[in-house]
């Protein structure tokens, strides 16, 4: 559940202020709105399509084998979480300035009333698809049912929502980027204990046999099982018997989406996004 939570409120928070931007950019202009919210409708459906396009394909693979399925899963979130994350700290701010000047573009009489739309929509069903991605990475690496993931999506989508219209309505004086180092420093957490994850259905596959030994058994002092433990595996990867190839994947996993991060952040000076 809270896995579920923290992604989608980051990615419903990206969405909200790219909307929030636009929404700022032409709140002079008659109509906007009509299109701003056609354009977030049509997102949506588009999302509702992709959801269902991977609960179709969840059931084509599943008789590969539910540990390399799931396996496969998390890889992929992983590979995206980092991509994602890294490409945010670097072009957040060059986006958010996009889209500053196509909303006055538009309020100018340079460009039609429907790029609204156009733009809102691909940037909610941007962030939908990833969702979707994401929660799926989720579902495979924690034992919570359908019912704690789906609360944990209408939390987080619940919350974006409303950070973004604090945000957009300037009662909220935080700023943007307090709000996106949070969350990547948790989103990057959670990427690194799916990559460990994903080492362990590996293992049980049979497939990956390298290290596979626990490293140190630390079930006596706290069992993962345990409800502080779901919770600690759920935000930091916490696993009471670690295997030395799951600490590998866990710790490439952090450093690789932290260096490229700062790395793409020093040319950038990073996403600060005001609406």
């Amino acid at each position: 559940m809270l896995a579920a939570a923290i992604i989608v409120f980051r990615e419903v928070l990206e969405a909200a202020l790219v909307i929030g931007i636009v929404l700022a950019a032409t709140r002079t202009l008659q109509n906007s709105r009509r299109w701003i919210s056609g354009g977030i409708l049509a997102g949506l459906v588009g999302s509702a399509l992709v959801a269902l396009s991977a609960d179709v394909l969840s059931e084509a693979l599943s008789g590969m084998g539910q540990e390399l399925f799931n396996a496969g899963v998390l890889l992929v979130a992983v590979v995206m979480l980092g991509w994602h994350t890294v490409w945010m700290s670097g072009h957040g701010r060059e986006m958010a300035q996009e889209m500053k000047r196509l909303g006055h573009a538009v309020s100018a009489g340079s460009r039609p009333l429907s790029v609204l739309a156009v733009v809102v929509g691909v940037a909610v069903l941007r962030e939908g698809a990833e969702t979707v991605l994401f929660v799926f990475g989720v579902s495979a690496s924690g034992e919570e049912g359908t019912v704690a993931t789906a609360l944990g999506c209408a939390v987080g989508f619940a919350a974006g929502a409303a950070m973004g219209g604090l945000l957009y309505a300037g009662l909220l004086a935080v700023p943007t980027r307090h709000l996106f180092s949070v969350t990547t420093w948790l989103v990057t957490l959670l990427a690194a204990g799916m990559a460990a994850q994903a080492v362990a259905f590996l293992a049980a596959a049979g497939v990956w046999d390298i290290a596979s030994q626990p490293v140190w058994d630390s079930s006596w002092l706290l069992a993962d099982s345990s409800l502080p433990g779901r919770v600690l595996h759920t935000l930091v990867g916490y696993v009471d018997r670690p295997s030395l190839s799951q600490l590998g994947a866990y710790g490439a996993t952090i450093l690789a989406i932290t260096g490229l991060t700062r790395r793409m952040a020093s040319e950038s000076k990073g996403p600060e996004v005001v609406v």
